[in-house]
């Protein structure tokens, strides 16, 4: 799994190993890291062109350092120190190795950053506020501009360490190189998709690091969560769950969520549904047991009683947000069993907080529309400020909280409890009834057994995988890190933007590549088993 912490928690680990290191030593560790990275990047380095775009802070001190190592290896290497002031020691190595130190003005840098094969980022570190000031803004915008690969020092320049809030301009990097652990801002978007590809060095700081603040679950760790079957299991001990799902307009949803449930693992899946969603469930999986609700001013109390015995429920995607839905959502919150609410079941919840806390493990999976609502908050707010807004109503609403989108980040009431997040999923998700997917494979883990953080973590990473796998035609291949765009170096230099090759996929493909992804993350934990055994 990766670990991120935040910028309190790495500045005291820095101090506490510095503590032991001769002067220097650390950034030295950090220099060598980062120009390996540039020269496997450059791949023949000699000859090469490099700018590095240096700030006032240690990660000008980085940059200016690895510089000198590159241009002691034959690369051209020019710096731009743009800072109020310019560490001393780096910009002597870079001169006693041939280099160039021009100012942020100087007539040629604009050609020289066109013209670069390589651009560093080190401009502002971990300790940098809110969007950039000039001059960086304008050498930022000039990288943006250059066909160079732009590689940032510890984190793009710009982007908020704990959070990945993008407060003005930002660098905008093909690579990160970042030192001793990942940041948040990693990890969350938008600093994520500003990153790029992210590769960790390290450097040591790993014995000095408190608890970490966010963590994201790789193919193993999911693979390691997922219940397997005993010999003397049975449906029931598989774990059963009740899906309250669909309607006579929606009959979809019922089938997407329950097909959710049914690829995700558990044992039985009743369903509690209008006549129509019914009708469409039975034709497509005969093995869900179904309720039907009579009608309007059906008795819920009766119609769960009816149902049966669940380990969980999944309550909302498409059962309607009128009187009788409300009833209904009411009745499964105060039932014993861990609930996942989505959809409709979170408008009803928006419309009535006091359903909420409740003494059980409660999932909501909202995207940013509906936990605005619930929160009574701009979508866009919640969009740019990812993990305040999930924390938020975690510890507002006593439940935990799966918020989708481009990086799905899950917080959990507790205090003090690490933020986890998934980056599996693709922009081939932003179709109907992908979350209704998504909640009921989430809903299967929850009755087998889950905890509520660990479930949502290993249904959005399976969910990611099957989107990315169902889109690019259902390859066997796929599953490890790889298919994450923070992978590694092993598929680098990767374009942050521009086309794919993927074709688009609906909600139905996702179920018919679920199987895949779990064969994947199971072969993952198994390899992972070996390795470390």
């Amino acid at each position: 799994m990766r670990q991120a912490h935040q910028v309190a928690k790495v500045r005291a680990a820095e101090s506490a190993l510095m503590a032991t290191l001769p002067e220097g030593a650390l950034m030295r560790r950090a220099a060598f890291g980062l120009a390996s990275v540039c020269a496997r990047l450059l791949g023949q380095p000699y000859g090469a062109r490099v700018v590095v775009l240096a700030g006032s802070g240690d990660n000008g001190g980085d940059a200016l350092y690895a510089g000198a190592l590159l241009a002691r290896r034959g690369v051209a290497v020019h710096a731009v120190t743009a800072g109020s002031r310019t560490h001393e020691g780096g910009a002597a190595d870079l001169r006693d190795a041939g280099g160039r130190l021009l100012g942020p003005s100087d007539q040629p840098v604009p050609r020289l950053i066109q013209e670069a094969d390589l651009i560093v980022d080190g401009m502002l570190g971990i300790g940098g506020q809110g969007g950039l000031r000039e001059p960086y803004a304008s050498l930022a915008g000039q990288a943006a501009r250059s066909p160079g690969i732009v590689v940032a020092v510890d984190l793009p320049s710009g982007i908020d360490a704990d959070t990945g809030v993008l407060d003005g301009p930002a660098v905008q990097a093909d690579v990160t190189v970042t030192f001793g652990t990942w940041k948040p801002g990693l990890l969350v978007d938008p600093g994520a998709s500003q990153a790029g590809v992210t590769e960790l060095i390290d450097i040591g700081l790993g014995p000095y690091l408190d608890a970490p603040d966010l963590i994201a679950f790789q193919s193993a760790d999911v693979g390691a969560l997922l219940p397997v079957p005993g010999a003397e299991s049975d449906k029931y001990r598989r774990g059963v769950l009740g899906v309250v799902a669909g309607s006579n307009r929606f009959t979809g949803a019922a089938w997407l969520s329950v097909g959710g449930a049914v690829r995700g693992g558990a044992g039985m899946v009743r369903l509690v549904s209008a006549p129509a969603a019914a009708a469409v469930v039975r034709q497509h999986w005969p093995e869900a047991v179904i309720t039907e609700i009579p009608g309007e001013d059906a008795d819920a109390d009766e119609l769960l009683r009816t149902a049966g015995r669940v380990q969980a429920w999944t309550a909302g995607p498409g059962m309607g947000t009128g009187q009788d839905s409300g009833r209904l959502l009411a009745e499964v919150l105060r039932s014993g069993v861990p609930v996942l609410v989505d959809a409709d079941g979170l408008t009803l919840l928006a419309a009535d907080r006091g359903l909420l806390p409740r003494p059980h493990q409660t999932l909501l999976t909202p995207h940013a529309g509906e936990l605005g609502r619930l929160l009574g908050a701009q979508p866009g707010d919640v969009e740019a400020r990812r993990l305040e807004h999930a924390r938020k109503a975690a510890s507002e609403l006593g439940a935990t909280v799966l918020l989708k989108g481009s990086t799905t980040v899950i917080a959990s009431p507790e205090p003090g409890t690490p933020v986890l997040v998934n980056a599996t999923g693709t922009p081939w998700l932003a179709t109907a009834g992908t979350g209704d997917v998504l909640s009921g494979l989430a809903g299967s883990l929850l009755a087998q057994g889950l905890a509520a953080a660990d479930a949502a973590a290993a249904a959005a990473y399976l969910h990611g995988l099957a989107a990315r796998l169902a889109a690019a035609g259902g390859g066997s291949g796929a599953g490890e890190d790889d298919l994450s765009r923070t992978s590694g170096l092993a598929e680098l230099p990767v374009p942050v933007h521009g086309s794919s090759a993927a074709a688009p996929i609906g909600a139905s493909d996702l179920l018919h590549a679920l199987p895949a992804a779990i064969r994947a993350v199971r072969s993952a934990a198994r390899q992972a088993a070996e390795d470390g055994a």
